[in-house]
């Protein structure tokens, strides 16, 4: 064997890691929808963290949570979303952090599917806590439809394909 051949650690190359930094290596689909997801949920954490007396009246506005739980979640839950944006875009603790977003995001779905069952016609508060224009529940399922297409497939290939490939 040659010293050519010889595997270095984690410098070695191959289809998932070609040398580069961490947080960019694995397939470019992957690290894209790993990208866009974490920078999503950073760009969705912002106004939210910067307005939670606002927030805490978009959460009220779903009308899904108890009283006590509005304000608690209006100031952890932007919180959360910038901290797993952020491990998503460095790729660190990628299985926990994967799941965890997939996680929120079918809650934000359902939560909108529900106030759209119910006839509610309100601002998501997904990106930002004001009420300006009109609500469009429909544009707001379909874009949160595609956010969730790409956790899961980050979630296949971080929980699932993973424990089917040999290491």
């Amino acid at each position: 064997m040659t010293k050519e051949t010889v595997a270095e650690g984690p410098a070695q190359k191959g289809p998932d890691n070609d040398g580069a930094p961490r947080f960019l290596r694995g397939n470019r689909l992957f690290l894209l929808g790993r990208l866009a997801l974490g920078f999503i949920f950073i760009f969705a954490s912002i106004d939210k963290i910067l307005n939670p007396a606002a927030f805490s009246e978009v959460i009220f506005n779903y009308q899904l949570l108890p009283d006590q739980a509005i304000n608690v979640m209006a100031i952890v839950l932007p919180w959360l979303e910038l901290i797993l944006g952020a491990l998503l875009v460095a790729g660190l603790w990628l299985p926990g952090v994967v799941a965890l977003a997939t996680l929120l995001l079918v809650v934000f779905f359902l939560a909108l599917l529900i106030s759209l069952a119910r006839g509610l016609d309100i601002q998501c508060g997904c990106f930002s806590t004001g009420a300006e224009g009109k609500p469009q529940m429909l544009w707001t399922l379909v874009r949160d439809a595609l956010f969730l297409s790409v956790s899961f497939y980050l979630s296949y290939r971080t929980l699932f394909r993973r424990a089917q490939c040999p290491q």
